[in-house]
């Protein structure tokens, strides 16, 4: 169990830059910034990780970042079911204040212990997982649970999912999750260990203990801040 599981952000998208919850795919393209984005993490990865398989999810702006770093590091590209955003139902394409304070909500409730509560006419957390992890576990029983795999799997995924999903794996806090949001192209790296069980080794720039701030207010922090509320 040599290898890393890199949860990859993708690059910043046009629904980025409009704060838009646009997590229905196909979705919105990536920006100029975004492909550079995606080129910049294939540069920096390459001295640090060793990717030998690259997928992503059916959403354009996933599918853009894969292509980015697959041309740059010479490593196929394929597209999986399942690891596409939270699915925000009738919130789908808002960009104003209300929306994006329910979404947040909902989503802290999440990590507070409230997983079967839905987005309207959405997932809820439960529905998330159970499309998700699958995909996750079998990628870990394929290759990286193999003693002949060598190499790391770069998965160009979504932030919200990321989070959700490396939380459950890893069982880092909620608090910490609520407080550190994944700027594109950056990453969750996850390390598998023993019974099926990972560890995170690290989440954005920052590396373990993973402790929540103190007297933190994600909701309020999303609607005062540029931060685009999928990250």
């Amino acid at each position: 169990m040599s290898g890393r599981l890199i949860l990859l952000r993708h690059g910043q998208s046009v629904g980025n830059v409009a704060r838009r919850l646009d997590t229905r795919p196909p979705g919105s393209e990536l920006t100029p910034l975004g492909r550079d984005q995606a080129r910049a993490f294939a540069t920096s990865t390459a001295g640090v990780h060793r990717p030998m398989l690259i997928a992503h999810s059916i959403a354009t702006r996933a599918v853009q970042t894969a292509a980015e770093i697959s041309g740059r590091l010479g490593v196929t590209a394929r597209a999986l079911d399942g690891i596409h955003e939270v699915q925000a139902g009738a919130l789908e394409n808002r960009s104003d204040d209300d929306a994006i304070a329910e979404f947040n909500e909902t989503y802290k409730r999440w990590h507070c212990g409230e997983p079967g509560i839905a987005l309207p006419g959405g997932e809820s957390a439960e529905q998330v997982l159970d499309r998700y992890l699958p995909v996750v576990t079998d990628l870990r029983m394929r290759y990286l649970d193999d003693d002949d795999w060598t190499g790391d799997i770069v998965v160009v995924s979504h932030g919200a999912a990321i989070r959700l999903a490396a939380a459950t794996l890893a069982g880092v806090d909620g608090g910490f999750v609520l407080d550190n949001h994944l700027e594109n192209a950056t990453a969750v790296v996850l390390a598998p260990i023993t019974d099926g069980r990972w560890s995170c080794v690290q989440w954005g720039a920052l590396t373990p203990p993973f402790y929540p701030e103190p007297d933190a207010d994600p909701v309020g922090d999303a609607l005062r801040s540029d931060t685009d509320p999928m990250g």
